[in-house]
């Protein structure tokens, strides 16, 4: 075969990472660059510390030793931020800053001579992406995110890993629970969606297992947990996500709940669910959080073998002139979706999930008789 490049619409592109790091973004990096300059010759400009690096200007060309060697790494060799250049500034009503960052970011897409801006990041990034599309940029989105929740894919890289570093969490606190004959807590991320508690608990064989899109009933777990005890069982794991909320809570509007949560007076969600099992049963219960661990270390061989395949599918997009979508896996099928399918949503658990059936057939209680 010849080594010449082939022929692409887009000639020079950008790459940036946002919101929340996660195990394989390098790989997906890696992905896109060397697909986008050994295959078709692209130039890229690499962006540092997300959205905010287009408005402060933090860029430079990408060579091949930028992204050589980083497959296995954790985190991104790119930086990232949280910066939401279209979030409306609460001192400026006029909203004169959130008009100030996306014409700044006009302009610097401009003025780097970008034909696309590929951004890899969650709902939020998306939704951002998104939105400058309808500010005339050219917008290609690879899903990140441990939390697995983006709408449009199956299923997000940076999930897997997370997921085998909460089992693991949870199988090392067994040991402890059955040796002091108590109740374990663990608290796993997922403010909006529930699939890594679910799955993590499924795995860790969680006795209970707590996910936002169900409410719970102390009492409930309360009653599940005494009957473990009548049984001859004399410890239990709780695996609870930290967007979990009780019946009473689910129906308080937003500004109640935050009242309530703030009168209870928990560290999160874990030492308060904790504290409510003490107090229905009297046994003794301990909270763990698991916290940013999640989203650290190395990415398993399942999360690079997806951002790879998501960064060559995304380069092709570019070869292609396809923007304004977000590459994603659907069944066994690496394909791509419009960006207004990502934007402002969230994939929650469905009821009918086969994981749910699943927890329920072997006598996990997910908070509710």
């Amino acid at each position: 075969m010849s080594g010449l490049p082939r022929s692409s619409v887009t000639k020079t592109f950008g790459i940036l990472t946002a919101g929340g790091d996660c195990p394989g973004l390098n790989a997906a990096i890696r992905g896109v660059c060397r697909a986008a300059t050994d295959r078709y010759g692209m130039k890229i400009i690499g962006i540092a510390d997300g959205f905010r690096g287009l408005i402060d200007g933090y860029t430079r060309e990408l060579k091949s030793g930028d992204f050589s060697g980083i497959l296995t790494l954790g985190g991104t060799i790119l930086g990232a931020s949280r910066e939401k250049p279209f979030k409306k500034d609460p001192v400026q009503s006029n909203s004169e800053v959130e008009q100030d960052k996306v014409s700044i970011i006009k302009e610097k897409y401009k003025s780097l001579g970008l034909d696309c801006l590929v951004i890899l990041g969650g709902n939020g990034t998306h939704t951002t992406g998104y939105r400058l599309t309808w500010e005339g940029l050219n917008i290609i989105g690879l899903p990140k995110t441990i939390d697995n929740d983006i709408v449009g894919t199956d299923r997000t890289f940076g999930f897997d890993s997370a997921l085998a570093i909460g089992t693991e969490a949870i199988d090392r606190l067994h040991t402890t629970a059955q040796s002091h004959s108590r109740v374990m807590v663990i608290e796993l991320m997922g403010n909006k969606a529930g699939h890594l508690a679910l799955h993590a608990g499924i795995a860790g064989g969680g006795d209970v297992i707590l996910i936002p899109e169900i409410p719970y009933d102390i009492k409930a777990i309360g009653r599940h947990l005494e009957e473990r005890t009548r049984s001859g069982k004399s410890f239990s794991i709780v695996v609870v996500a930290e967007g979990a909320q009780s019946i009473e809570e689910h129906k308080m509007d937003k500004k109640e709940r935050k009242q309530f949560r703030a009168l209870t007076a928990n560290p999160s969600i874990a030492y308060r669910v904790a504290r409510e099992i003490e107090a229905e049963t009297g046994m003794e219960t301990k909270a763990t959080v698991l916290g940013y661990v999640q989203r650290g270390g190395i990415p398993s061989a399942s999360d690079r073998i997806l951002a790879t395949s998501l960064g060559t599918a995304a380069a092709e997009l570019l070869a292609k002139g396809r923007y304004g979508r977000m590459v994603s896996l659907s069944g066994n099928e690496i394909m791509s979706v419009d960006l207004s399918i990502p934007a402002d949503k969230v994939k929650p658990v469905t009821l009918d999930h086969y994981v749910i059936e699943t927890a329920l057939s072997v006598g996990t209680c997910l908070g509710i008789d």
